[in-house]
């Protein structure tokens, strides 16, 4: 498909539109419930369901360690699995710009191919839409998940308790800062890389160790601190961090160091913030530990039943200061 790009014809319906999905998303997606009709039908689960459905639209479509394919995948795989939800089935929607590289096209279809079979997650059904030139920035992808809530699992963002542990799964901040790198709107060069990646894996390990997990949140747009934020609002609780405990990778510091960035404000992919009881953090961690995408996991903080609605950082200077809940737009926008 060399030199190749989409046409308005790929999105008319005709035999070119029947062409690409034959030759890239077909031969990416292909299981015994990808389907050429309007819907899938699926298998019959029990138990409850999750279902997410998110979209996305980053710029550059391809970054240091992953591209909007990837992106795609794991976005929705992480969103079900926060509700304890193992990712079974997929949708996916692409609006691509004309004039797109075909070649390209393969790539993020690879790239989700890639991620999916991973985690075990099928994409079952989909959609194709072509833009005039200038319509859309490249290719839009839109996915809805659906997952089966495992036995005993029960989170959301209004379940912590004062007394909890808050834990991260690993070092915060890493995506956003490498789409602003690769946006080259500053001039800085660092070869920091997205940590996306899909947490289905920490997830079942987590549940594994205890079912008496309070809160999975994926902290994706807005980064750790918009999240603390939230849990606090739901719950009608504070939220207490030890800034010393908080991982954060030498790259992102030296950036944000020169920008004037908070790494807890720094968009995630591949990070998630747990709230479980203290007497469970301990083992949750070391768990955490062993996995792939989860090495650097620690307890950053614990809820409070003070400063309710509020993020208190305890400097490593032994102060307290108010985090600054984030307002208006947040930089750079990964999404």
């Amino acid at each position: 498909m060399s030199n190749n790009t989409v046409t308005l014809a790929h999105g008319a319906g005709g035999k070119q539109t029947s062409e690409l999905i034959e030759k890239v998303f077909k031969a990416h997606f292909d299981s015994p419930e990808f389907t050429a009709d309007d819907a899938a039908v699926l298998p019959q689960i029990k138990g409850r369901l999750a279902m997410t459905t998110d979209g996305f639209i980053v710029s550059p479509w391809k970054f240091n360690g992953g591209n909007i394919g990837k992106l795609s995948i794991c976005g929705t795989v992480n969103d079900l699995s926060c509700m304890g939800a193992k990712p079974m089935y997929m949708t996916c929607a692409f609006v691509i710009e004309e004039g797109f590289p075909l070649d390209d096209l393969e790539q993020i279809a690879a790239a989700m191919e890639k991620t999916a079979a991973e985690v075990g997650v099928k994409i079952v059904a989909g959609d194709t839409k072509v833009a005039g030139k200038g319509q859309v920035d490249k290719v839009f992808i839109t996915t809805t998940g659906i997952g089966e809530i495992q036995e005993g699992a029960d989170t959301s963002g209004k379940y912590a308790r004062p007394g909890d542990a808050v834990i991260v799964t690993g070092d915060v901040g890493r995506h956003g800062c490498t789409i602003l790198i690769a946006r080259d709107d500053y001039g800085i060069e660092s070869d920091v890389d997205t940590d996306c990646a899909p947490l289905w894996g920490a997830v079942e390990a987590m549940l594994g160790v205890t079912k008496d997990i309070r809160v999975i949140r994926d902290a994706t747009r807005g980064g750790v601190g918009t999240v603390l934020y939230e849990i606090a609002e739901q719950s009608g609780v504070g939220v207490a961090l030890d800034q010393s405990a908080i991982p954060v990778d030498e790259r992102v510091k030296g950036v944000c160091g020169m920008l004037g960035l908070e790494p807890l404000y720094l968009a995630c992919e591949g990070r998630l913030v747990v709230v479980a009881p203290a007497d469970k953090a301990e083992a949750i961690v070391a768990e955490l530990r062993k996995g792939k995408y989860t090495a650097n996991a620690a307890v950053i903080g614990r809820i409070t039943e003070e400063n309710k609605g509020r993020v208190i950082l305890e400097t490593e200077l032994g102060t307290q200061t108010i985090l600054p809940q984030p307002k208006g737009e947040l930089l750079p926008r990964i999404c």
